[in-house]
């Protein structure tokens, strides 16, 4: 497919230089493709092992709780989870990563006096096991999720960069090839049109 253009010598020089920064820009934005997925593929790898170590840690304080639960009256277990231990603010921020914002979440804490607010008289050593795990796990909790939404900004960026880079190399740049080889043909054609109209007026004058 070729555009549609004045087969002019203006119009070839301009195309050329076109056809020059089309391919820059997709090497450029090649290049991009390529690091966005190494990239990409080392955050996916730290996001399983990372969700496989926050799941471990969970079925472990789930099933304190549970124990917990089967051995302390319902009322009890609530009244000890009423009051917090400790106060948390999240600072959230942003990373920019091959032109991809990326989250990044900060934690600050104020801890109580305690760890457990409640008290241990009336509690199970399997709801202190599990106050404690849950507890230490809120760190690695957040930055799971700051590495997964990171990973689906980065996803949208690779199939982004991917269709620039297919519309530059299936699309455009044949364009401008296709679009630059017919104006060489015709200038060439136009210029041996001329050439022979030149012969035959000399041949003429010649003979007159």
């Amino acid at each position: 497919m070729e555009i549609r253009v004045n087969p002019t010598r203006m119009e070839l020089t301009r195309l050329k230089k076109r056809l020059v920064t089309a391919k820059r820009g997709h090497k450029l934005l090649k290049d991009k493709q390529d690091e966005l997925i190494k990239k990409f593929l080392d955050m996916v790898k730290q996001n399983k092992l990372l969700r496989e170590e926050v799941e471990c840690e969970l079925v472990g304080a789930f099933k304190s709780f549970t124990m917990a639960r089967s051995q302390m009256p319902a009322n009890v277990v609530e009244e000890s989870l009423m009051i917090p231990s400790a106060r948390v603010s999240i600072n959230i921020r942003k990373e920019n990563i091959m032109s991809v914002n990326v989250p990044r979440l900060e934690i600050s804490r104020e801890e109580g006096k305690n760890l457990f607010p409640y008290g241990l008289a009336n509690t199970s050593a399997e709801m202190d096991s599990a106050i404690r795990t849950l507890s230490a796990m809120l760190p690695k909790m957040l930055k799971l999720a700051e590495i997964e939404k990171a990973c689906q900004l980065m996803a949208d960026e690779i199939e982004k960069t991917r269709r620039r880079v297919n519309a530059l190399e299936y699309v455009l740049i044949p364009q401008l090839e296709n679009t630059i080889k017919y104006i060489t043909m015709k200038l060439d054609e136009n210029e041996r049109s001329s050439r022979t109209r030149l012969m035959k007026i000399k041949e003429m004058v010649m003979q007159g």
